[in-house]
This record gives structure tokens, C-alpha cells and sequence, in this order.
């Protein structure tokens, strides 16, 4: 369904057409057009929003800088003194200078904030939706895992008649985001629901720092590849694809030798890392900041 459907709407095309099924989106980047019309992709890359390939160029770093229009039309780099139009300059462009315009509603290239609808499960399945859709573009394997393991846990409490655990909500804030919005699932009047001050993602609270090589422990240890720095000390999170996640505070650290060390230094090394959980086909690790 069109992600500009409220929750009413979304029941009444279930109660319309209840022999279909229902797919949703609720959680991730939110197109700035209206059902995924934006041209910005496919001008800059040739791949196309609607073609499902979009590369989120409306979240790249962009810097501008003024304009001014010629008597021929044409558009040049100008004196910042005077207003009206600007242009943009993307990171990885250099030199390549785009026009864009501002009026009363604002500038066109912008962020949106992200979508979260976790507190909505409950009435997606009362509705009867068949799926939920979580948008992982451009994400990283971990987002996917974090993201995928909160709305399992909230699908499984809302089936089981249980209200939501605060918890999960939690967890998607410990994610890289841009603040979140429940998007069109209620209507909202005011400007409280934009983001007009940091477009930006928000740092967050945990970091992925590493990846089980392998699927169990060996003699009390794991081989991990290194994503991010960690250390001795920091406090851990084992994130595994079943939801039983385990805290700990790292006390020992070993390199790939299995020699005692105390900083894991960053991507591209291997170390060994305390661990007596399940063996699991896959095992992430977050560092709580």
C-alpha cells in the first residue's frame, strides 16, 4: 500500500478487498516526494525511485552556495549579499553546481525524518495486514538485523494480546536516525512532525563493532571481525537472529593469536572475544556509546 494511507484508510481497503494481501511499510527512510515521484536519483545516478533503486540522493551532503539569473536564463555563481536562488554542491560532485529554489513551503532537496510505526503493530494486525515492510536501502547488515528483531518481537506481543515492550522502542532509538515520525498513519496539523532544524542522522547510543566469524564459541571464545573500535571495559550487546540477546562488560580481549591485548583496533582486524551464549549461524556485537 501507498505509504499516504492513514491506519483508517489502510482498514477500510481491508474491509473492501478482504481476500488480498496487505503489505506496509513501517520503519525506515521516507521518500521527500509523494509516493516515490522524486526524479533526484534517477537524474544524478539513471536509477530510478520508482524502479525501486533509489540511492537516497536527497540524504547525501549537499553545500550551497548563491545564484544569480542571467538576462539569457542561465544560472551563475554569485555574490552570498544577494537572496532567492542557490546553488547546491554535492560531497562527491565537486564543481558540479545544481539550482535550487526556495519558496514559502521551503526547498525541494531536503531530509525527511525516518519512519517508525512499531507503536502501530497492534492495530496493523487487527486490521489484518499480512506484512510489514521495513525499508533497508543502503543500510547496513546490522540495521537490518536490529530493525527486523524489534518489529518480530512487537508482531509476536501484538498476536499474543500483549501491549508492546517500551524496550523495543528503545532499541530503534539506539539506531542512526533522523528523528522519527509515524508518517501518514495519523494525520498531524502542525509543524511539531517536521524536521526543519538537523537533517543529519542523529548519532546514536550503540555502535556495531563486530561480526562472529564463526557460528559457536571455541574454548570460551569467538573470532570476531572488527567493524568499529572497542575495548576492555565497554559494555556489549550480542545481538543473535532468535531475539535472546545477552549484555556483558568486556573484561578480556584477545588478537587473532589468541595473545592477551586490550583495544580492538578497527575494521579489518580480527580478535577473540569472551563469549558463552548459543551458537548461532549469526552473531552481531554493538558497543553501547
Amino acid at each position: 500500500l501507498s505509504r499516504e494511507l492513514s491506519l483508517d484508510e489502510m482498514a477500510e481497503i481491508r474491509q473492501q478487498c478482504p481476500d488480498i494481501e496487505l503489505e506496509v511499510f513501517v520503519h525506515g527512510a521516507l521518500c521527500i516526494a509523494y509516493s516515490g515521484r522524486c526524479l533526484l536519483s534517477g537524474y544524478l545516478n539513471h536509477r530510478d525511485s520508482n524502479q525501486g533503486v533509489c540511492t537516497n540522493a536527497c540524504r547525501w551532503e549537499y553545500k550551497p552556495s548563491p545564484a544569480e539569473e542571467l538576462a539569457d536564463g542561465n544560472l551563475i555563481q554569485r555574490n552570498p549579499q544577494a537572496d532567492s536562488v542557490y546553488f547546491l554542491e554535492e560531497k562527491n560532485r565537486p564543481g558540479e553546481m545544481m539550482p535550487v529554489f526556495e519558496d514559502e513551503h521551503g526547498t525541494y532537496i531536503m531530509n525527511s525524518k525516518d519512519l517508525r510505526a512499531i507503536e502501530h503493530v497492534q492495530r496493523l494486525v487487527d486490521i489484518g495486514i499480512d506484512c510489514l515492510k521495513i525499508e533497508g536501502r543502503t543500510k547496513s547488515h546490522y540495521y537490518v538485523a536490529r530493525t527486523t528483531q524489534a518489529y518480530r518481537q512487537a508482531i509476536d506481543s501484538a498476536a499474543a494480546g500483549k501491549p508492546i515492550d517500551p524496550k523495543l522502542i528503545g532499541a530503534l532509538e539506539n539506531l542512526s536516525n533522523r528523528g522519527y515520525t509515524d508518517g501518514f498513519y495519523q494525520r498531524h496539523h502542525s509543524e511539531e512532525h517536521q524536521n526543519y532544524i538537523s537533517g543529519s542522522s542523529r548519532s546514536h547510543r550503540q555502535e556495531f563493532v563486530g561480526e562472529a566469524v564463526v557460528a559457536g564459541a571455541e574454548n570460551g571464545w569467538i573470532l570476531v571481525d572488527v567493524k568499529n573500535r572497542f575495548q576492555v571495559g565497554d559494555r556489549l550487546e550480542f545481538i543473535l537472529p532468535e531475539g535472546n540477546n545477552i549484555e556483558v562488560v568486556l573484561d578480556r580481549l584477545q588478537n587473532a593469536n589468541g595473545q592477551p591485548i586490550d583495544v580492538a583496533p578497527g575494521n579489518g582486524h580480527q580478535v577473540r572475544v569472551p563469549y558463552a551464549g548459543p551458537a548461532s549461524p549469526l552473531i552481531l556485537i554493538s558497543r553501547f556509546l
